[in-house]
Order: structure tokens, then sequence, then C-alpha cells
């Protein structure tokens, strides 16, 4: 029997296959958002189904990856019910605590050497900053 180059078997179908499943194995292990425990499998499967006087065979070349999921990104909702108005919410929240307002919460520009509040149109005061430190002498 001659021996068959894989190579180029299936008119290089199953190394064309097969690099491309390689390929995407190692990005997948590489990926910062997949487990770096988890192995990754790549199978080569060709499957033979003769004819019934025995003188031809389909041959159907495949090539299957397993590779590790993708972790799921976690984050925090606060829910509830208005009690005024009967409506429901959900709102997400950052790391901060559950209600605590964020520097990103307030929205300030400065108009003419003044910083002002956009939300609320007030003009805040800019503070003078003390100098407590002892001077030398």
């Amino acid at each position: 029997m001659s021996k068959i180059n894989l190579e180029e078997f299936a008119g290089g179908a199953l190394q064309e296959k097969f690099d491309e499943a390689f390929e995407k194995t190692v990005q997948n292990m590489l990926d910062p958002n997949t487990p770096w425990k988890n192995k990754r499998k790549i199978t080569v499967e060709i499957t033979l189904e003769q004819n019934e006087d025995r003188s031809d065979t389909a041959v159907n070349v495949s090539v299957v990856m397993k590779l590790a999921p993708v972790k799921p990104v976690e984050t925090r909702m606060v829910i509830g019910k208005n009690l005024k108005t009967g409506e429901v919410f959900a709102e997400e929240y950052g790391k901060q605590i559950r209600g605590q307002m964020s520097i990103d919460d307030y929205q300030m520009q400065e108009v003419d050497g003044k910083t002002v509040d956009t939300e609320t149109g007030e003009i805040k005061e800019t503070e003078k900053v003390l100098d407590f430190r002892a001077k030398q002498a």
C-alpha cells in the first residue's frame, strides 16, 4: 500500500484545517479572559464510508478543537422599587459602596475662570489652599 502524505491529503485541506485550528488554539491559550489551567485539544478525524461493492470510499476529513471557555464578566446592580411611583429599577454600580457617589457623578465645567456645576448651574467658589508647613529660617 502506498503512503499518504497528510500535507497533500484532500487537496491540502487537512493541513489547512489543522493549521487554522492550531492558530485558534494558541490564540485561546494567550487570551487573558480564559483560564490558564484548562487543557486545549485538537482532534483530526478521518471517516471512511465505502459503497456496497467495496470499490469506492467517501472520505470525510474534519479537525475539531476543544478550547477553554471565555470567563464570564461579573458586575453588580442595585435593585429596588420607588415607593412613591411604584416603578422598579435596576442600576449597575462600580466598586464603590452601594448608593455612594463617585467623582464621575459630578459634572463640573470651568466658565470664565469659575467652576460651574453643569447640572444645577451653581457657581462653585474656588477655595484657596493654605500652606501649614513650617517655614525654614
